[in-house]
């Protein structure tokens, strides 16, 4: 299976972790002696269920190691411009996946054992389109003071992964509800107004369950989808502020020491 990798964000004056970056790459944030997005990098190429990697945003490795062949692909205008090149680049690879993953740089707790986990789960459920989901006593177990945005359904609390995938011949089916609904990705209130009236009562009142959500979320797509429950928290910790840095920086340390 090939592999997508976002790492086109830069943030600016404002954004959280602006002083950190100063005008470069978040990707590149130092975290327990390496860049971010090596800590990504070294398990999608330790595992066994990847093939060829696609880089969206950065031009060239600048210092970061990888095993594979990786394609790059300079950052687009927006997050679904980057995903529709990215998917029609590995068309053009012809490596023949059927799914392609899609990885953020900014989960650096991600483990190859974590990525082939996802692999084999994707070919024993065929669908359209997968997102990970950790439930709220999965994170918070591990990753207490993290301070994530959960989504409160009827059977349990979630928030959302950040290595999904999805089928690579859908590419030509991503519309523009879809750039409302990755621009919303962090606000899922704002992504259940956008889907319609059901879905937002479903959540402002808790009386849809997951699945639920699944099915209603597939039939406006016009898709098949599947909502994994992934046992990693590490996939639902992405870096967006200053004391998510800080906790993966003492999170990996502790790891590297182990």
């Amino acid at each position: 299976m090939d592999v997508i990798i976002t790492a086109g964000g830069i943030p600016l004056p404002g954004d959280p972790l602006y002083e950190y970056t100063r005008g470069s790459s978040k990707a590149m944030l130092d975290i327990a002696g390496k860049p971010m997005i090596q800590w990504v990098l070294d398990a999608l190429c330790q595992s066994t269920r990847i093939e060829h990697l696609v880089i969206i945003g950065l031009t060239e490795l600048g210092g970061l190691t990888c095993t594979k062949p990786v394609t790059f692909i300079a950052n687009q205008k927006d997050m679904l411009s980057n995903i529709k090149i990215g998917l029609d680049t590995i068309k053009k690879l012809g490596s023949g996946s059927e799914y392609v993953v899609i990885a953020a740089s900014d989960v650096p707790g991600v483990t190859a054992s974590m990525v082939d986990w996802l692999v084999d789960t994707i070919e024993a459920n065929p669908a359209d389109l997968y997102y990970q989901v950790v439930k709220k006593s999965v994170m918070e177990e591990t990753f207490p003071t993290s301070n994530r945005t959960y989504t409160h359904l009827r059977d349990m609390d979630v928030c959302g992964g950040d290595i999904n995938a999805i089928r690579v011949d859908i590419a030509d089916n991503v519309t523009g509800l879809w750039e409302k609904l990755i621009a919303a990705r962090k606000n899922p209130l704002k992504q259940a107004s956008i889907l319609g009236f059901d879905i937002l009562f479903g959540l402002l009142f808790r009386t849809a369950t997951l699945d639920d959500f699944v099915r209603m979320i597939s039939k406006r797509l016009k898709l098949s989808g599947k909502a994994i429950i992934t046992p990693f928290a590490e996939i639902g910790m992405d870096v967006d502020k200053p004391h998510q840095l800080e906790i993966m920086r003492h999170y990996l340390n502790r790891r590297n020491a182990a």
